[in-house]
Formats: structure tokens, C-alpha cells, sequence
């Protein structure tokens, strides 16, 4: 067995410390005195508990001892040792009586722990910014979020109800050796269990490693396989089935290993354990033969410490476990309250007021962004959408449209220039009211996996039914509608799958009128339509549109050509803005591209007759 460095677990430990201090809030949150008498109420019944189980050796020494000293009178004993038998048994049923209790009159103040946190990180998660969410694997959050809040019962429930009685009742038991027995006795059992704590949690430390090690050898080995029947084709072009063999079983080899090293460790654990606890048990019971001929013990008495070590030893059993359980709530834990911790890129200035749209006009002032420091997007974009406009955006991929919608949206904020609404700079406004005066129909419409109608609905709290049908029938979606046998109850599928493109992008402009908001964006929002459905979404757009400040990025020109304003973006920088005819009168960058799509048009044709 390899010997643990304490100084390296230094860091560890004091880490672990830090997630105990900040959890314990929870488990005595303020404000919350009805949660904090059920703890007090939860510890009382641990406390009877355990005083009833000590009162049990006590009662299986008073029959003992009533039966020995009965002698020829064992008629008028056996009511006292009777009485006795029915104490043991009362005594039984209580401990267990009170262990329930005190699960029942616990599990709200877990509940509630768990909640708040849930709540807490979940608000978190949707306060930072696009940059975190992009950078960061859904997956990963989801299972930090749900081992983080799992871990909330498992560590209240083995720090309060596991850890803590048996503190409680070594004490106990301490306590009663050295008033009953001798100190030597109390002396000797607080040594064996500090012995044995002390090697469960050296042999737990050492098979935590071999199981990890194990773990990750049966990941490597399930992904060879996996790899390998993937690949089965070209597998079987290079005749490489013996290759692949020995390199599975090489891999299964060593997982085989060190799961025989796993399970041989838990003997090793379970035999120390064991040798531990019998040298105790021998060593009092011997010394209580020993005091008995003596005359100074009774026989009740060898039961009474042999109950004793017993029911002090038995949760001591999974010592191992409760510490692994324990170290990997902590981690757990630690996990989520880093995420907690994480810090919010864009927030709002401190009083910021309401955003106040009046008119609608939409400024981009000398706007610099870039998402990495070393890699500028955007390098002095200026323009102005006055009210009521429909202001174009093209150019090239990597030019920074969308990035122009990500501002405007405050989902990141600019590095250099500003941004304003009706001569407001939207990092003086609120991000809610900001967002709420903006509507936006994207390239790739990702529904939830629930009601067409819900989808819909999501554009505004509390619209009506009158208000959805509006939305529904301006975004030309009506007709689909109808054709559903189970109508807006029809369920979209995960990321709205279940519905075409031309379906999604229908649902995305009445969602987004719905909302009515002052401001729209269409971000590319018929790119990924074929041309039919490009045609008849235009109709749907260009009444979206309608009265409001509305900026279109686009890839393909003939969608834009009716904008009130075009601006041609090109490496970060407006570098022509103006008509349709005006641009193409130009002979520039729009003219050019203008002739490359109507060419890539033409030469397509024949391909789709």
C-alpha cells in the first residue's frame, strides 16, 4: 500500500473546508426559523435514538444478571426478567421509531436546501453571458448542476445522521467504560476506534485511486470497442481484424487487472476491519472474565460491553464508505459553488433604468468588438436605422453581421464605441427592458420540446388567445394549423425537430410578433430555405416588418434588394452603403457580389430541372 503525502492533500483540505462553510447556510438558512427548529428537532431525535440503543445493553445485562442470580427462585425472577425482556424490546422499537421521526421532520429542511441551491445556480447560469454558454459543453453544466444538488442529501444526511451519532455514542460508550468498567477500558476503546479510522480511511484513500484507475481503463476499453465496430468497414479493407483483436484485449487486459486489484482491496479492507474490531471485542470481554472471577464483574456485564462494542463498531463498518461519499459530495459541491462563483460578463450598472423606446431609431457609434482581444471583429462600424426603417446588412462570412445582433442584444458588450436606442446607450439601460424592445427571427430557429402553441406563446407572458391567433395568422402559419389533427397541442419534438424549416422559421415570426416589439432583427432568417419557401417566408417577414426598425442580415442579395438602406460589410468595416441601384451603380463590393450570386443561380438551374 502506498503511503499518502499529507501535504499534498493540504490544498484538498482546506478546499473541502471552504464547500463546508459554504454549504452550511443552507442546511441553517436565515430567515427560516420554522427550518431551523426542524434541525434542532431532527439533532433531539438523534439524541434519543442513541440513548435508546445504550439503554439496550443495559437491559440485556439486567437479564442476564436476573437470570444468574435467580438461583432455586426462579418463579418470583422471571416477572423482573420478563419486565426486563419487554424493556429490551420497547427499547428496540424506539430507536428505530426515532430514527423515522427524525427522517421525517429532516426531509423538508433537505428539500428546501436543495431547491434554494437549485434555484440559485440555475438563475446564475442564465445571468452569464453568451461567451460562457458557447464555451461551455450543455452536457457538462446539466451534470454539474444535477451531481452538485444530489450531493446536498447525501452530505446532510451522512454528516448529521452517520457521522455525527457515531461521535455522539463513542463518547457515550466512553463515558460509561470508565464509570462502570475503568478508565482503562475507555482509554483502550477510544484508541482501537481512532485505529480503525484512521486505517479506514488510509485503505479507502488507496482503493479511491485503484477504482478511478479502473474506471478510466473500462471507459478506454468500451471506446476501443466502439471505435473499432465503427470503423468495421475499413477494418476489414486493410484486413486488420487480428490488429484490432490484440489491441482490444490488450486494453480489456489491463481493466481486468486493475479490477482484480479493486476487488482484492476491498478485502484487504474488510479483513483490517475485521482484526480490528475482534482484538477489541477479545480484548474487553477478556478483561471482563477476568475481573468476574475476581468478583468485581458480573456476568450481565461481559453483554453489556460486548452490546456496547458492537453497536459502536457496526457503523463503523461503512466508515469507508461515508468518507468516499463524503470526499465526492465535496467535490461535487465544490464544483457547483465554482460555478456559482463564476462572474457575469455583461451586468447592469448599478440603478440602471428602464430602456424608454420612443421612436426606434438604432445608432451603431464607432463600435470596435472582438470576441478574442488578438482577433478584432468588428473595427469602427458606424451607421444609424432611423425609426421605422428596414436597413439591410450583407457581405461575406466573417465579416461580423450576426455580431452586430449580439451587441445590439447586449449579449456581449462592445470594447470600444457604443451603441445606442433613441440616444440611449444600452449599457446604461436594464438588459431585461433592453431585450424586451428587441425581437429577433435567427437563422436556426431551436424550439423547446413541447406545444406548437407553447412555442408560440413564449414571445410574451400572459398574450391571450385572441393575440396567438393574430401572431399565428400574420406569420402565414395558420393554414399548417389547422392541418394538425391535434392542432397548437401537436408537440414540436426536441429542438423542433418534428417540423420542417419553413415550419420553424413560421413559428419563430409569429413568436417574434407576438412580442411586438419596436425593434426586429432578421439574423440570415431564410438562409436555410430552399427557394419556394424563401419566397413565400419573405411575404411573413416583410409583415413582421412593418412599422418597426428592422435590420436584415443576409447572405443572399435578392432578399434585401426593397431595403430602405443597404450597408456592405467587409473585414469588420461598412465599406458601402446605400440603395440596391445606387450599390449596383457603384461597380463595388456589392455590384460584385450582386453578379457572383446571380451567376451561381443561373448555373444551378439546370442541376434542379
Amino acid at each position: 500500500m502506498r503511503p499518502s503525502d499529507p501535504t499534498a492533500d493540504a490544498p484538498a483540505a482546506d478546499a473541502d473546508l471552504g464547500t463546508i462553510r459554504r454549504f452550511l447556510p443552507y442546511l441553517w438558512p436565515a430567515g427560516r426559523a420554522d427550518l431551523k427548529a426542524r434541525v434542532l428537532l431532527a439533532l433531539l431525535l438523534v439524541l434519543a435514538a442513541k440513548a435508546v440503543l445504550l439503554a439496550m445493553p443495559f437491559a440485556l445485562k439486567a437479564i442476564v444478571d436476573g437470570m444468574a442470580a435467580a438461583g432455586d427462585a426462579r418463579e418470583e425472577a422471571s416477572a423482573v426478567v420478563l419486565g426486563m425482556v419487554a424493556a429490551y424490546a420497547v427499547a428496540r422499537l424506539g430507536a428505530t421509531l426515532f430514527d423515522n421521526l427524525r427522517n421525517v421532520v429532516f426531509e423538508r429542511v433537505g428539500q428546501e436546501a436543495w431547491l434554494t441551491l437549485a434555484v440559485e445556480v440555475f438563475r446564475h447560469l442564465h445571468a452569464l453571458s453568451l461567451r460562457f454558454h458557447l464555451e461551455r459543453r450543455t452536457g457538462s453544466l446539466a451534470k454539474v448542476i444535477e451531481r452538485g444538488t444530489k450531493s446536498i442529501d447525501t452530505m446532510l444526511y451522512l454528516l448529521l445522521f452517520s457521522l455525527a451519532p457515531v461521535i455522539v455514542e463513542l463518547l457515550a460508550v466512553s463515558a460509561i467504560f470508565a464509570a462502570r468498567i475503568g478508565p482503562g477500558l475507555a482509554a483502550a476503546t477510544l484508541a482501537m476506534v481512532a485505529l480503525y479510522a484512521l486505517y479506514t480511511w488510509k485503505v479507502t484513500t488507496w482503493r479511491t485511486a485503484l477504482r478511478r484507475k479502473s474506471i478510466e481503463l473500462d471507459g478506454e476499453t468500451s471506446g476501443r470497442a466502439v471505435d473499432s465496430l465503427l470503423n468495421f468497414e475499413t477494418v476489414k479493407s486493410f484486413s486488420a481484424e487480428e490488429r484490432e483483436v490484440a489491441a482490444y484485449a490488450r486494453v480489456s487486459r489491463a481493466y481486468a487487472e486493475a479490477a482484480l486489484r479493486t476487488e482484492n482491496s476491498l478485502a484487504v479492507l474488510n479483513i483490517g476491519q475485521a482484526a480490528i474490531t475482534a482484538v477489541m471485542l477479545g480484548g474487553a470481554m477478556g478483561w471482563i472474565v477476568l475481573g468476574w472471577r475476581d468478583g468485581r464483574f458480573t456476568p450481565g456485564d461481559v453483554i453489556l460491553v460486548q452490546a456496547l462494542l458492537l453497536q459502536l463498531f457496526r457503523p463503523l463498518d461503512i466508515l469507508g464508505m461515508v468518507y468516499r461519499e463524503v470526499k465526492q459530495g465535496l467535490i461535487d459541491m465544490g464544483a457547483m459553488f465554482r460555478l456559482l462563483d463564476t462572474p457575469a460578463e455583461v451586468v447592469d450598472a448599478p440603478g440602471a433604468p428602464a430602456l424608454v423606446v420612443t421612436r426606434g431609431e438604432v445608432r451603431f457609434e464607432d463600435v470596435r468588438f472582438g470576441y478574442d482581444a488578438s482577433r478584432p471583429i468588428l473595427k469602427g462600424v458606424n451607421f444609424t436605422a432611423p425609426p421605422g426603417s428596414r436597413i439591410a446588412i450583407v457581405g461575406p462570412s466573417g465579416a461580423g453581421k450576426s455580431t452586430l445582433a449580439r451587441l445590439l442584444f447586449r449579449f456581449y458588450d462592445v470594447t470600444g464605441g457604443a451603441i445606442r436606442i433613441d440616444g440611449q446607450d444600452i449599457r446604461t439601460v436594464t438588459q431585461e427592458s433592453l431585450r424586451r424592445a428587441i425581437g429577433i427571427v435567427p437563422q436556426d430557429t431551436v424550439l423547446f420540446n413541447d406545444t406548437l402553441g407553447m412555442n408560440i406563446a413564449y414571445g410574451r407572458a400572459g398574450a391571450t388567445a385572441a393575440e396567438i391567433e393574430r401572431a399565428i395568422a400574420a406569420a402565414q402559419l395558420d393554414g399548417f394549423v389547422r392541418k394538425l389533427p391535434e392542432g397548437l397541442a401537436t408537440r414540436v419534438g426536441e429542438r423542433g425537430l418534428k417540423l420542417s424549416g419553413g415550419e420553424k422559421q413560421r413559428v419563430a415570426i409569429a413568436r417574434a410578433m407576438l412580442k411586438d416589439p419596436p425593434i426586429l432583427i432578421l439574423d440570415e432568417a431564410t438562409s436555410a430555405l430552399d427557394s419556394a419557401t424563401e419566397a413565400e417566408i419573405g411575404e411573413a417577414l416583410l409583415a413582421a416588418g412593418s412599422g418597426r426598425t428592422t435590420l436584415v442580415i443576409a447572405h443572399r442579395l435578392s432578399t434585401v434588394a426593397d431595403a430602405d438602406r443597404i450597408l456592405v460589410m467587409e473585414d469588420g468595416r461598412i465599406v458601402e452603403e446605400g440603395s440596391h441601384a445606387e450599390l449596383l451603380a457603384r461597380q463595388g463590393v456589392y455590384k460584385a457580389m450582386w453578379e457572383l450570386q446571380a451567376t451561381e443561380a443561373g448555373e444551378a438551374q439546370p442541376a434542379l430541372s
